[in-house]
């Protein structure tokens, strides 16, 4: 198993290591593509605005790699903003085109009295298809921890994996395809129900 991490410049490479290591799997870190030995999963931890890591990914020449992963049904695990660029566009860059692996935007929350945005803390998610592997062990609501002010809308509601309500907001959580899973939650950050997840995700 070789477990690699795309490092862009951005995203939360540490707390994923450290939840990899806590399941016994030390990852690799690939800084642009030819960095790349043979691995069997990729990770997308992502943080920072649409646009720049597009133009990051771009740069390090990850398009194309991951777009032909996920076409050859290799096992990708995107988390947050590297769930959000799987996507069309996003309100959050204007002009800017994301992958297009997963028809659809991302947008920006409603606007609500008292509402906080960013949507920052501890949630309750709810699977669509809780028997799903990925939810092994996790119950009917598990709670994972957020940090976002966008979501995606998928045009598909076949791929939604879960959903969670925020003020007005009832948004795509996560997604599943074939080897295939992205989440708007932070697992890394999500103590024992992140790490089973990640778990169930890698297949130990």
């Amino acid at each position: 198993m070789n477990v690699t991490l795309i490092d862009y410049g951005a995203g939360n490479l540490r707390s994923v290591c450290n939840a990899l290591r806590a399941l016994d799997v030390e990852p690799s870190i690939a800084a642009t593509a030819n960095d790349l030995d043979s691995p069997t999963h990729l990770v997308l931890p992502g943080v920072g605005s649409f646009g720049d890591c597009m133009a990051q990914l771009g740069d390090r020449g990850f398009l194309t790699v991951i777009r032909d992963w996920v076409a050859a049904g290799k096992p990708y695990l995107g988390i947050c903003l590297g769930y959000q660029i799987l996507f069309d566009s996003s309100e959050e860059s204007p002009g800017v085109e994301g992958l297009g692996i997963v028809p659809g935007h991302c947008r920006f929350f409603t606007r609500t009295p008292g509402l906080k945005i960013p949507h920052m803390g501890w949630n309750s998610v709810t699977p669509t298809n809780p028997q799903s592997p990925i939810w092994a062990g996790l119950g009917e609501e598990p709670y994972f921890y957020y940090v976002h002010s966008y979501f995606p809308v998928p045009k598909e509601r076949g791929v939604i994996a879960a959903t969670t309500s925020y003020g007005e907001d009832d948004f795509a959580a996560a997604i599943e395809m074939p080897n295939l899973f992205a989440c708007q939650f932070h697992p890394e950050k999500s103590q024992d129900a992140g790490l089973r997840l990640i778990r169930n995700f890698i297949g130990r």
